[in-house]
């Protein structure tokens, strides 16, 4: 790509800062061979070049060569990338893809101004999703919009159309739980029978608030099978919103308080339930890269994060599993990214499953395709989130599944949502839950 096409000249051109810019070594390892093309899944909906991870790269090359801008037209590209991954398990060659736009989101933050509603958006996103705290001061509001009939209401008016961001919002909002207002972990829950190992559990933000059910099946799955459960009550957010958005200084803040509440459990293990969360609890020694004093702490935190499929896969099960249905039931796992792109994992979920009695295991066309969640993205780019949400749901119903098992909070509820739009009544359940269900010997009901 030549200066000229980029239709740029010397003096308006600016460029990344001297702050960990995209390493120049990591750009030249793409060899632009379009490999990425078919799996990007902006680039499936946009269907621009610069859309895609090879034309990303194109303009990471040009900025740090001078040849390009960092403005609003080349901004928009990298805020188009959903941050799936898929690139990254395609590429023949290796590109750490994954590293390259976690550079620059940072430098877009910075260097690149954004219109007065952006920053509205952006800073209510921030200062209240990654802080459980502040977020369920708003869950009784929820609540009563929910309860009181104003929320059918609004939806049927319409009025939210003339607001897209804020629609995207309601349209994802779960059925609100006051119950996860009061629920108090102890600091140690002891296994049943004999103890195998001592793990610690991250509980999330959204997971805690709006899926404590996935937590309760955790715990009860992990001490079933031998573990003595240690939750530290000064865990706060795995750092994942802010670290794919490129708040760079809140992530390091937020991993540093993740690093410190476990600190002293003298666990062997650290379990997530929630794939976006693992992907990034595992990234804490990129995250903190330039801090010295935290920076071996992050890699002895990262050598214990395990995902809860991952984990039970390793230990196997020490316990029988029952039927969670008297007939034969199908199910249909939900790859999500994180997990799949991100953490390699895959083959763990669909094992554990498949031990489950009566449990048909369905497999969906396109399986790796991005949901279109992505952390905030749903919120942020509504319009391409939706056509991927669509698609996604359209595949999960094709298999005939009366379950949809999946494996991170975000991508369930946009998968609920777009369930919902197309008037089907199927169940999103956690994998874990699922486990959890087969443990207890308890049936699933509604199915």
């Amino acid at each position: 790509m030549t200066t000229s096409e980029l239709n740029l000249s010397e003096e308006n051109i600016k460029g990344f800062d001297f702050k960990n810019p995209p390493p120049q070594s990591l750009v030249d390892q793409c060899v632009h061979c379009g490999f990425c093309l078919s799996t990007c899944p902006s680039y499936r909906i946009i269907g621009k070049e610069m859309d895609s991870p090879r034309g990303r790269i194109y303009l990471m090359d040009a900025i740090n060569k001078g040849e390009a801008s960092l403005d609003d037209t080349t901004a928009q590209h990298f805020d188009s990338c959903l941050g799936c991954l898929a690139c990254v398990s395609t590429c023949p060659s290796g590109v750490q893809y994954d590293q390259l736009i976690s550079a620059v989101r940072p430098q877009v933050e910075r260097n690149q101004p954004r219109n007065l509603w952006e920053k509205f958006l952006r800073t209510i996103i921030f200062n209240i999703f990654p802080y459980p705290e502040r977020l369920s001061i708003f869950l009784p509001l929820l609540w009563l919009y929910q309860v009181s009939g104003l929320q059918t209401l609004v939806r049927k008016t319409g009025i939210l159309k003339y607001f897209p961001r804020i629609a995207s919002m309601e349209s994802i909002l779960p059925r609100i739980n006051l119950k996860s207002l009061k629920k108090k972990y102890s600091y140690t829950i002891p296994a049943k029978g004999e103890k195998r190992y001592r793990v610690g559990v991250v509980l999330g933000c959204v997971q805690r608030l709006f899926f404590d059910s996935v937590n309760e099946a955790t715990v009860r799955v992990l001490t079933a099978n031998g573990c003595e459960v240690v939750i530290p009550k000064t865990q706060g957010c795995c750092a994942a919103l802010p670290a794919h958005q490129g708040q760079e200084n809140q992530a390091q803040s937020l991993a540093r308080q993740m690093i410190d509440s476990f600190a002293d459990t003298d666990v062997d293990y650290i379990i997530i339930n929630a794939a976006g969360c693992g992907h990034t609890l595992k990234e804490y020694h990129h995250i903190l890269a330039d801090d010295p004093q935290y920076i071996d702490k992050a890699k002895d935190f990262v050598s214990k994060v395990r995902d809860i499929q991952e984990f039970l896969a390793k230990i196997d099960l020490n316990c029988d599993l029952s039927p969670i249905s008297d007939d034969k039931i199908k199910v249909v796992y939900q790859d999500a990214c994180h997990l799949l792109h991100g953490q390699k994992i895959s083959l763990q979920p669909r094992q554990l499953l498949q031990r489950i009695p009566n449990l048909e295991l369905k497999e969906p066309l396109d399986n790796a395709l991005c949901c279109g969640s992505a952390g905030v993205y749903n919120l942020l780019q509504p319009d391409v989130a939706n056509e991927l949400g669509e698609q996604k749901v359209h595949n999960l119903l094709n298999t005939g599944a009366q379950i949809i098992a999946s494996p991170n909070p975000g991508c369930s509820l946009q998968i609920a949502k777009h369930l919902q739009l197309q008037g089907k009544e199927v169940k999103v359940i956690h994998p874990i839950e699922l486990l959890d269900y087969a443990i207890r010997g308890e049936k699933l009901t509604n199915v």
